[in-house]
């Protein structure tokens, strides 16, 4: 994402596969780690059936409603960022996953130290999707 301006908070990896095995294997891991995928959009392909084109790109929305619900009971608002989600995009001829940072989430909700650890497993999991 040469050139491109992040807001504070917003992680981006580049992973070593393209854009289908890196979704493949964040499939692969939430199924392991038994997460929940809630939705999937797919922008690249909404923008294809309007007759516009754009890079493959879909958001992958996945959590437990076990560690997500203590967070929304200590800090409702942070219920707009749950569950989570993963912006996984074409970068050409690799994909690049995007998502907010725990710690970003936690000050901007006001989330308890002791329940931050409810969803600081996206790093792990964006970690072995990439690596």
């Amino acid at each position: 994402m040469t050139g491109v301006k992040q807001a504070e908070g917003v992680v981006t990896r580049s992973s070593r596969y393209g854009f289908t095995e890196t979704l493949d294997r964040l499939d692969s891991v939430l199924q392991r780690r038994q997460l929940e995928i809630f939705a999937r959009f797919d922008h690249s392909g909404a923008a294809r059936r309007v007759g516009l084109s754009m890079p493959d790109t879909q958001v992958v929305v996945f959590g437990s409603p076990k560690a997500g619900t203590p967070l929304m009971l200590a800090a409702p608002s942070v219920a707009l960022e749950l569950p989570l989600r993963l912006l996984v995009a074409d970068g050409g001829g690799h994909a690049v996953v995007t998502y907010l940072s725990p710690s970003s989430l936690a000050d901007r909700f006001g989330i308890p130290a002791d329940l931050v650890k409810n969803i600081a497993g996206i790093d792990a999991i964006v970690d072995e999707v990439v690596a």
